[in-house]
């Protein structure tokens, strides 16, 4: 809600109150009132009167909008959930074609997942209202991940190398799950050439925390851009000689990692490697339980 289209909203109001003060002005002069009592109650008038409009105007301003983003994350969830019908039919019809059909899952595959981006993009903003913190084991999620990615992990020739997974940290099953799908789908994008590829997932503990490690071979991040690459709309100089990235990805990941209590960091060398670190803090009562 604009200020001007609430002013307008509001000019009968303003209206009454102006002509209001000028009636009372006309009879304090008709009973010779003092200039100076006069002024006085014009100041008091005035304060009040802003004072209350400005307190109702942001009063509603903030009802209205956030009934419009609401309204706008309903919206988008309705939109994926039945986007992704046609689409998964087409990935399924492409799967049954063989060999012909492989050339088109791909680029079905990358439409599926900007429609995951889309969706966990509306989610983020209020994803306190959807998460369950709970112990979640770090092996069985990554091995949701490797599953659903299998088909593009073979066809890439990715090799995946696991330590220190029996481990459980404190998340929500479902966002670390996009987290860690977001993390996979870049390290294949940006795969090293003339190398082949492969990715390293490894959990440690350090100190009070569990540190999860995401490490490729791949061609790396500019010293220049590795401060920035969880900006919003972020692509850097990979993402515009390599490919087509609009910078969201990381940017949500770190979104939600903040509002997971998680932090998220990176570390790389351009030309050799690239590792991304997410850092989740213990529970005290397990940790006193154990």
């Amino acid at each position: 809600m604009r200020f001007k289209d609430y002013i307008r909203d509001r000019f009968g109001a303003i209206l009454i109150t102006l002509v209001s003060w000028f009636i009372l002005m006309l009879f304090f002069r008709a009973f010779r009132v003092r200039m100076y009592i006069s002024s006085a109650a014009t100041c008091v008038l005035f304060i009040a009167g802003i004072t209350r409009l400005l307190w109702d105007y942001f009063r509603r301003k903030s009802f209205y909008d956030s009934k419009l983003s609401e309204d706008f994350r309903e919206y988008i969830e309705l939109w994926v959930h039945e986007i992704k019908l046609p689409v998964a039919s087409l990935l399924l019809m492409s799967h049954n074609d063989g060999e012909s059909g492989n050339k088109y899952s791909e680029q079905l595959k990358r439409i599926d997942d900007y429609i995951e981006n889309v969706l966990y993009y509306a989610r983020s903003e209020n994803a306190e209202k959807d998460y369950i913190i709970k112990e979640v084991s770090l092996k069985r999620i990554f091995g949701n991940i490797a599953v659903k990615n299998r088909e593009e992990l073979l066809q890439r020739n990715v090799g995946i190398f696991t330590e220190g997974l029996d481990r459980t940290v404190m998340t929500d099953a479902k966002w670390l799950e996009y987290i860690l799908g977001q993390l996979l789908g870049n390290s294949m994008k940006y795969i090293a050439e003339g190398r082949e590829p492969e990715i390293h997932i490894s959990a440690e503990e350090n100190g009070d925390r569990t540190v999860l490690h995401f490490r490729d071979n791949g061609i790396g991040i500019p010293a220049s851009d590795l401060p920035y690459i969880f900006e919003k709309s972020y692509t850097g100089e990979n993402g515009r000689t390599r490919s087509r990235s609009t910078g969201m990805g990381l940017y949500i990941v770190k979104s939600l990692c903040d509002r997971l209590g998680h932090t998220v960091s990176a570390d790389s060398v351009k030309g050799e490697y690239t590792d991304i670190m997410i850092s989740f803090g213990k529970n005290e009562y397990i940790t006193m339980q154990e």
